[in-house]
Parts: structure tokens; sequence; C-alpha cells
């Protein structure tokens, strides 16, 4: 058994089997899944602001949780990572759950907006309070260093709940919701690797593999299924643990590069979603609509009116979102405050550039409202 657990310790073993473990079991269940809801005709029927016009089983979240369990319960316990994270692991698994139970809810359903915060707010205290899984300090973001206990633990309860719901508004096209969680794992486990914090980096590299067996299917002509909140709650949340997990790391040093402007490449990782939620919140609120109702203003629903497909559209949020991180590298040597102010408006420009677009008998013009002042 000991040889065993030394030949799973090896950090490209860990991973490779992470990976493919994950992946593997993911596109075992998927199929079952999706023709158990056919028979018991629980589809997602199209509505108004649907991206598609037939009915499609949802529910993927239940493959990816599963496969993010088993997998991370085997190979945790192959590569002997259990015996000493054991307690971490079963917080983590036990906020997982209740998030993807109010998922499944929700999606059969439905759950109310309060209803669902507090079950958000109850996972995360979980692994807030627990397992000490908490933002310390801003880095001197806004002049602002240490965080007293109380202060450190509400802002990271809120920081959670606005992460898991914007992560949630990103699940509205094929593809996009699966794509930016594996690259946002893709980032965390590289830093988790380089700083030898084996147990985060399986977190990451398996729930790429759950995710990869997701999309085989999600964009499927045939066999398509939907993430739905089953899926976007808890893996919204394992993304917000990882950044969480890596800013409060003792060890802030990637060989090469010191990490010193931590937070500013986590926002940059986890850009999307932030920047579309806190975008489409402003308008919401500026046209007096209240901020939760759902509608079509997102970045990829304006993609798709412009013509594009969901792989296309998709492709193109990830490279803004890469574009986004590469900008964090290349300004990691300003002040931090003066790095935030770069990347929020390289964000805004890229995030805002499908809405002065057009598209005219079948081409894609740019409009610049200052063209019409001019003339």
């Amino acid at each position: 058994m000991e040889r065993l657990f030394g030949f799973f310790s090896d950090p490209f073993i860990l991973g490779v089997s992470g990976i493919l473990v994950g992946f593997l079991l993911a596109i075992r269940m998927f199929p079952i899944i999706i023709n158990l809801l056919r028979a018991l005709n629980i589809l997602e029927q199209p509505v108004a602001r649907s991206s598609h016009s037939q009915t499609v089983p949802s529910l993927g979240g239940v493959g990816i949780f599963f496969a993010f369990s088993l997998t991370m319960m085997i190979v945790g316990r192959l590569s002997n990572l259990l015996e000493f994270r054991f307690e971490e692991m079963l917080i983590l698994l036990a906020a997982i759950t209740i998030l993807f139970f109010v998922g499944v809810k929700d999606d059969l359903i439905g759950v109310s907006p309060l209803k669902k915060i507090i079950g958000q707010a109850l996972a995360v205290l979980l692994v807030v309070i627990i397992s000490d899984v908490r933002i310390h300090s801003f880095y001197g973001l806004f002049g602002i260093g240490e965080l007293t206990y109380s202060l450190s633990v509400a802002f990271t309860v809120m920081a959670f709940i606005f992460f898991i719901n914007a992560f949630n508004f990103v699940d509205g096209i094929d593809g996009l919701a699966g794509t930016v969680a594996i690259l946002s794992s893709l980032f965390m486990g590289g830093f988790f690797l380089w700083q030898q914090d084996y147990f985060m980096l399986l977190i990451s590299l398996t729930l790429i593999g759950a995710n990869l067996g997701f999309l085989r299917f999600n964009l499927s002509k045939k066999n398509r299924l939907f993430m739905g909140d089953s899926g976007s709650l808890f893996i919204g949340f394992l993304l917000a643990y990882q950044a969480i997990t890596f800013l409060t790391s003792q060890n802030a040093i990637v060989d090469p590069l010191e990490v010193s402007n931590a937070p500013i490449l986590v926002i940059a990782i986890l850009a999307y979603p932030i920047i579309d939620t806190l975008r489409v919140f402003i308008i919401r609120i500026l046209n007096n609509r209240n901020p939760f109702l759902a509608d079509t203003n997102h970045i990829h629903h304006r993609l798709l009116g412009l013509g594009f497909s969901h792989r296309s559209a998709t492709i193109m949020i990830a490279t803004f979102n890469l574009i986004i991180v590469g900008v964090a590298f290349l300004i990691s040597n300003f002040g931090i405050n003066t790095q935030l102010a770069i990347l929020a408006g390289s964000a805004q420009l890229i995030g805002f550039f499908p809405f002065f677009i057009i598209k005219e008998q079948g081409q894609i013009k740019l409009k610049l409202p200052f063209w019409r002042i001019v003339h």
C-alpha cells in the first residue's frame, strides 16, 4: 500500500489521475442522467430569454458533482492526501453537497432567492468558520491591510456569495460555464503546483476533468444537456474556494516569480463573471429594475444576437479572459492600486466591446457613439 501511496503522490501522476478519473466518471454518468431525465420528462422548456429553441435535459451538474466528489475521495485516498487534509475534505464536501441540493431543487421546482442565499451562506460559513478559509487582508488595496476577524469573515462570506451567483449568471449559453471553470481552475492549479499544495492541486484538476466530460455533452448535438443550478452553484463555490485559498497561502512564491499582486491575479482569472455581473447589475439598477431579475443583457447574449454561435461566443469570451490575465502579469511591477485601475479599465473596454459593434447586411461593423457626434 505504501508503494501505491508513493506512486500517486507524484505531482504528475496525481494531476493526470485527477483529470482522467474525473473525466471518465463524468462521461459514463451523463448518458445515464440524460436517458433518465428524458424518461421522466424532466426537460428544460425554452422561454423568451433562452438561447435554445428545443427542450433539453438540464441537471448536468449532477454528473459533475458525483464525478468530482468520487474522484476526490478515490484519488485523495490513493495519494494519501486525505490522511493530512481529511477534516478539510469533509467540510468541503459538506459545503458543496448543500449547494448541490439547493441547485437540484431550484432546477426541478424552483427556490426563492432568499432561500437560495441562505443555503449559500450556510455552505460558505462551514468553510470560513471551521476550515478558516477566508480573506485575511486586502494586501494594500484602497490602503487597507489586515482585516479584523469579524470583518474578514463578513467580507469573505459576501465575496463567496457574490461569485457563486456571478458564475451562475455565466451559465447562459452552451460551453461557457464549463470553459470558464476549466480556465480558472487551470491557472489556480498552476499556482498550487508551484506552491506544492497538492490537495488544492487535486481540487483544481479534478474539477477540470469533470467539466471536460460535461462539455463533451453540453456541446453535443445528439446527447445535449445543460449544467443547471445543480452544477453552477457548487462550481462557482469551488472557484471562489480556490481563489481565496491561493490568496491566503503561506507560501506566496511562484518560481521564478514572486506573486506580489495575488489579489489582482485572482480578479483577472475570475474576470468575466465579475465584470459581466457588475455591468448587468448597474444597468438594471439605472433602469429602475430588480438587479436579480433575469434578462438578455449579458455579454454572451449580445454575441449571440450578433450572429455568433455558442462555440464562437465562448471562444471570444475565453480569449477576453486570457487577455485580462495577461494584462495582470504585465503590470505586476506597478503599485497594487494602479494595477487595479488598469485592470478594471482594460476589462471594461473588452467587456463592452460587443455592445459597440452591429451587424449590417451579414457583416460585423464597429459602431462608435462619437462618430454620430462628429458627423
